[in-house]
């Protein structure tokens, strides 16, 4: 289980830094703390789209989907928000 957290914060660490950053922003939205709680809420979860048991694709649900999910919150960020974040998070801009 932690290595699999471990794995995911690798990858996603610049869009985990600036939706962070998203989050403690005084005037975040609501539907992104929402949003965050359940895409935290899928990662911890005993329950999966693709149980962990199925050798890759347990795992590679996850690999995919959390990422996507990130990306999608952050896509949706408006953007005095979302240039604050990448500012505080230090991330260079996305093309």
């Amino acid at each position: 289980m932690w290595k699999r957290v471990t794995l995911l914060w690798s990858l996603v660490r610049g869009d985990a830094r600036r939706l962070w950053f998203a989050l403690r922003h005084p005037e975040a939205p609501a539907w992104l703390k929402w949003g965050t709680a359940l895409v935290a809420l899928y990662l911890l979860s005993p329950v999966d789209l693709l149980p962990d048991t199925i050798p890759i694709l347990g795992v590679v649900d996850d690999l995919v989907l959390v990422p996507l999910a990130i990306r999608f919150l952050l896509d949706r960020l408006p953007p005095h928000i979302a240039r604050a974040a990448q500012q505080r998070a230090g991330v260079p801009p996305r093309p």
